[in-house]
């Protein structure tokens, strides 16, 4: 069992939300796929070289080295609060079908209640939220980061029945990934200054229409 604690990971909580499990990875049709994050194999290294991209480092601030990474994906994978993901696109769709499927994200699927953003809604034990760093740019841009996350929504529903509502908490000042928010129709719950250098657009969508987030 790993030591690594995580940062954002809150320990002191109700019953109810303690025993929620971990968020089950949705299922992707083509042209998207998505796998559990792997410790022991490349992906921390992967990892750590995506984030320090600048357009990474501007936005996300963890140029964290792999052994950094490493730690990080144990700890996950050994609770339920998170899960780490790789996303992978065809880039058929980008008419470069010689190249098969990319890596071009890292994705966390997590457990709000259980995490800093509880604090600012009113979170129930079932509802899961998400980060999204996408390392690729020859997808940005191009309508497909907001395609994935409508097919995301879908998938992560009906992996998961216990999930009312889904989440996202981007830094205010990341414009494309707001963008596609707002583009597809996401509520935005509001802007809230989670630590001294840091402040979140958070967003949310909901099983259906009457599943909204509610602002503390």
């Amino acid at each position: 069992m790993t030591t690594y604690v995580l940062p954002r990971e809150q320990t002191n909580l109700p019953a109810d939300v303690a025993a929620t499990p971990a968020p089950a990875l949705p299922v992707f049709a083509a042209p998207f796929r998505m796998r559990i994050a792997d410790p022991t194999g490349t992906d921390p290294a992967l990892l750590a070289e995506w984030m320090s991209r600048p357009h990474l480092l501007e936005t996300w601030e963890q140029d964290f080295d792999a052994d950094r990474r490493r730690a990080d994906f144990e700890a996950q994978l050994a609770g339920t609060y998170s899960r780490p993901c790789i996303l992978s696109l065809d880039f058929a769709i980008l008419a470069q079908p010689e190249r098969g499927y990319v890596d071009i994200a890292y994705v966390e699927l997590y457990r709000p209640a259980k995490d800093e953003i509880a604090r600012l809604y009113d979170a129930e034990p079932g509802d899961i939220a998400f980060h999204i760093a996408t390392a690729e740019t020859a997808v940005i841009g191009k309508g497909i980061m907001s395609a994935w996350i409508t097919t995301m929504s879908a998938a992560v529903f009906a992996a998961n029945p216990d999930c009312r509502r889904i989440l996202g908490d981007p830094d205010h000042q990341n414009p494309a990934i707001c963008r596609s928010f707002d583009k597809i129709g996401w509520q935005r719950v509001g802007e809230f200054q989670v630590r001294p250098t840091r402040r979140i657009a958070l967003y949310a969508t909901g099983r259906t229409p009457t599943d909204i987030a509610v602002a503390r």
